[in-house]
């Protein structure tokens, strides 16, 4: 069942904010995004169109992991985009949430 494109807009609308060279996880955008879930948080991003302004690739998982894709390379250019903005994956491919992590005021 496809969401609302409203719903994709809110989400998209607040992943926008996500400042360069940090990243929040599917969890904290869908608690920011009322009425959403992390795995509606990741439908939408699998939905934006090839070229989009939504910096996609600054959500990733609770443990500060690129999660896996069923298909293509959306991990490897997720993890290299992220290292441009000089983000240091550690031995097991993991983010500093603590360091990385989005500071962002979550709605109640």
């Amino acid at each position: 069942m496809a969401l609302p494109d409203s719903v994709y807009q809110r989400i998209y609308s607040t992943v926008r904010r996500i400042p360069r060279g940090r990243v929040a996880s599917y969890g904290q955008i869908a608690r920011m995004v009322r009425g959403t879930t992390p795995r509606m948080v990741g439908y939408a991003m699998a939905a934006l169109p090839e070229g989009s302004r939504v910096s996609w690739h600054r959500v990733v998982n609770h443990g500060g992991e690129v999660s896996a894709r069923a298909a293509g390379d959306g991990a490897v250019v997720q993890r290299v985009l992220l290292e441009k903005e000089g983000l240091v994956f550690d031995r097991s491919g993991r983010l500093d949430l603590a360091r990385y992590g989005w500071k962002a005021r979550v709605a109640r």
